[in-house]
Formats: C-alpha cells, sequence, structure tokens
C-alpha cells in the first residue's frame, strides 16, 4: 500500500494545486506520474532540484516516477512564463544532454530496481519524430479549440505583454505537444498523473483534457509552488549565473557555499523541500537553530544533505575543508589539497599577480614579493613592520624577515597564498 504521497508534500510546503480526488486516487494502489526536463543544456540546475524531488518523494512512497526529457518540445520551447523563443537544438545535442541528465536523475531516482515502481526514463522524441504535421493535426489539434488554448495564462500573458514581439504559431502549439506526450504516456505506461511548476498547469490540464476527449480516461495534475528567496532575488541563480548539478559548471564548493549562504528563513523552508529528513528531525532542527541561530545549524545541515546528495561525501568533506581554509583554522597541508579549481573558487575575488615561474624557482626575497613585486604591501618599510610583527602567513604558515619564496611554496605547481592578519589575503600566480 502506498504511503500518503500528497500529505507528505503538504507539510514540506511543495504542494501548489492538484485535481479534486488527486490524494484519494494515489492511497488506492501505484500510480504512474511524470515530470517533463528540459534537455536544452547538458546538465540540470538546482531549480530543477524541485520537480526532481517531486519524483523521488513519489517514488519513495510506493509509486512509479516517469521523467521525460524532452527532446521534441526542446525544439521548439515553452512559452510558459518566457519572454522569448529559445535556442532550437540539432538532435546530436539533444541525445547528449538527455545522457548527462539521466546520470544526474540516477542520483535521486532509482532505474535499476527490480521493484514494480522502478524509475522511467523516456524521450518525447522517440515518439513525435515519426509523427507527420498532417497526422498531428487530424489526430490531436483537431480535439482542443483555439478558444481553449487562447483561455490559458501562459498564452494570454505572452501576447498581452507589451515587451513581447507576439508569440510564434510553434509556440502557440507547444501546449498541444506536451499535451499529446500526456496522452501517449497515458496509453504507453498508464500514466495518470502529470506533476510540474505551477506555471505549467495550463499545459498539464490541456493533457489531462486531450485523455478525457481521445483516450476516454481522467488523467490527473498536480504542481508545486515556484521557489522564490525571501530577499526577492532569483532562486538558483548566484553571481555567476546558473547553480549546477554538473561539477564541471558549478564546482560542490560553490554549489556547498550557495546552500550555506542561504538566509534563516530561506533555510527552514528549504530544508524542507530539498532534503529527505523526517518531519521530526526538521522541527528538532529549527528548534535548535531558534536557540543559536549564529551557529547556523539549518544552514549547514541543509547544504551537507544537498552536497552529498548531488555530488558525495567526499566531495562534501573537500567543500567544507576549503571553507575552512578562508573562514576557520587551516595548515598549508590543507591548502595543498585542494586542486586548482577550487583553489580558484576559494579565493575568487582575492587580488592577485603574476610572477615568471623562473624567478620563483630562483628564489624570491618575502619582502620584495610583499611590496614592489605585488603591490599586496604599499612599501618595503611596510613589509619589513608586518614581519616583525609575525602578521605575515605564505600558504598559512607565519615567516619572518628574510624568507625567501621558491618553487616549493608553489601549490599545484601554480599559485602561492600571501596572508596578512586573519582576512586579508592576495594569491601569486606563477606564469
Amino acid at each position: 500500500m502506498a504511503t500518503n504521497f500528497i500529505e507528505e508534500l503538504r507539510w514540506r510546503g511543495m504542494l501548489h494545486d492538484a485535481m479534486p480526488g488527486t490524494e484519494a486516487y494515489l492511497m488506492e494502489q501505484m500510480r504512474a506520474a511524470y515530470v517533463g526536463f528540459d534537455p536544452t543544456a547538458d546538465s540540470l540546475h538546482i531549480g530543477n532540484l524541485v520537480p526532481i524531488m517531486l519524483l523521488a518523494h513519489y517514488q519513495r512512497a510506493g509509486h512509479k516516477p516517469v521523467a521525460l526529457v524532452g527532446g521534441a518540445t526542446g525544439m521548439i520551447g515553452d512559452p510558459s512564463g518566457k519572454s522569448a523563443e529559445r535556442n532550437l537544438l540539432d538532435e546530436a545535442t539533444l541525445r547528449h544532454n538527455q545522457e548527462a541528465i539521466k546520470a544526474q536523475l540516477a542520483q535521486f531516482l532509482d532505474f535499476e530496481s527490480k521493484e514494480e515502481n522502478a524509475a522511467v526514463l523516456v524521450n518525447n522524441y522517440d515518439w513525435m519524430k515519426e509523427f507527420s504535421f498532417l497526422e498531428f493535426i487530424r489526430d490531436v489539434g483537431k480535439h482542443i479549440t483555439v478558444n481553449y488554448m487562447m483561455a490559458k495564462d501562459s498564452v494570454k500573458n505572452r501576447i498581452s505583454s507589451e515587451s513581447s514581439d507576439g508569440m510564434s504559431f510553434t509556440e502557440f502549439t507547444y501546449q498541444l505537444v506536451q499535451g499529446y506526450d500526456f496522452l501517449h504516456l497515458y496509453r504507453a505506461h498508464d500514466c495518470t498523473l502529470q506533476m510540474g511548476g505551477s506555471d505549467q498547469w495550463g499545459n498539464i490540464t490541456t493533457g489531462t483534457e486531450l485523455i478525457r476527449r481521445v483516450g476516454g480516461g481522467k488523467g490527473y495534475a498536480l504542481t508545486c509552488p515556484l521557489i522564490t528567496k525571501s530577499d526577492g532575488s532569483k532562486f538558483g541563480k548566484s553571481e555567476g549565473g546558473n547553480v549546477w548539478l554538473d561539477p564541471k559548471r558549478t564546482s560542490p564548493y560553490k554549489f556547498y557555499q550557495y546552500w550555506l549562504n542561504t538566509s534563516d528563513e530561506d533555510a527552514e523552508k528549504y530544508i524542507k523541500i530539498f532534503t529527505f529528513l523526517t518531519q521530526a528531525e526538521i522541527e528538532a532542527l529549527i528548534a535548535a537553530h531558534a536557540e543559536a541561530p549564529h551557529m547556523r545549524i539549518l544552514q549547514k545541515r541543509l547544504a551537507d544533505e544537498i552536497t552529498v546528495m548531488v555530488h558525495s561525501q567526499e566531495e562534501l568533506d573537500n567543500a567544507i575543508k576549503a571553507s575552512n581554509i578562508l573562514f576557520g583554522k587551516s595548515t598549508s597541508e590543507d591548502l595543498k589539497q585542494l586542486d586548482a579549481a577550487t583553489f580558484l573558487d576559494v579565493f575568487d575575488g582575492v587580488p592577485q599577480a603574476s610572477i615568471p615561474k623562473s624567478e620563483i624557482e630562483s628564489g624570491l626575497d618575502i619582502i620584495g614579493v610583499l611590496a614592489e613585486k605585488t603591490g599586496f604591501l604599499k612599501s618595503n618599510g611596510e613589509a619589513r613592520r608586518a614581519l616583525k610583527e609575525n602578521s605575515i602567513a605564505v600558504n598559512k604558515e607565519k615567516v619572518k624577515d628574510g624568507y625567501s619564496i621558491t618553487a616549493q611554496d608553489l601549490i599545484n605547481d601554480m599559485f602561492v597564498l600571501l596572508q596578512r592578519g586573519k582576512r586579508n589575503y592576495f594569491v601569486i600566480r606563477a606564469v
């Protein structure tokens, strides 16, 4: 018997709307449900985590999750919430992106299970590529009126928007293509529920309408809220753009830092949405955080849980080590364990200077390095005073006047980290 999926979403703040009768319907037996993912990049980003978590909770509740990669719809572009058409991709690129996305989804969904509710990945390009335009308008288009399609918010908003150039026929038909996906999955996989963000309600209900009119059956719709940040800025974006799940696009360190830097208000909301912790565990964490907000208990646990899920325990350990280098006590050994990409992420925004590697190999006097060579300190006199005060460190180890920087000091054969006091850093890059 399935557990109550809707109740799980409700207490987690993940339920925006559901068709009447959905909760009772899901309690009767195992049901298949799908969520669509846009394959226009070869990585998902944290904005996709809500629908991923929807499917993961669905499978944990005993139901069958279907992840649909929109190879065909990705060639069109969904107008919902958009003000412009997106670029169209060729089939080879879309196939590559699909494989990369499946690997990321497999960290949340069990595709290999021998149980009846094993997850399934499908691509709508596989059933749309042989569908001729004439067949589509005959077999699908005639069942949905233009009046019905025009009444959808995604269409109305786009057509009435002053900043928009209008809406192409391609985009207008998007809801028909997505609606047909639902009908196809209803027939091929006995899939009776489609889930998505609240901006997808119109597209989803077009599918339920096709199932009713063409399939003679009943489909259900469920949406989750679009995630916002308490300060009004966009969730899922950092200064460098999207926060990706692919470690090559967003390093595990930067990924970890994104969650660690959430506000108290957001952390309380996110820990319910982006972790599998129980209600009792989360309530205990919220209470402990309220007792000592400066300890950032919620943020740390949120960042820990989600970094392990998306990356691994090892990557989390490395991200914590990297964080401690900047904000806590660490040694030159800790520093030397950082790979070049993480080193640059940790010291992003720290002033840098390039020095020829040959000069470093010959040995450089610390005073010249601190002042003339880098400009880290204003003069040789200031450098001498700082050294006398014991406030200068090279690669996290205090040094005295007379110290010489050599190739031995290079981290990753490339960097030297200078530090004055606790917070003033400077990076030398060997070139």
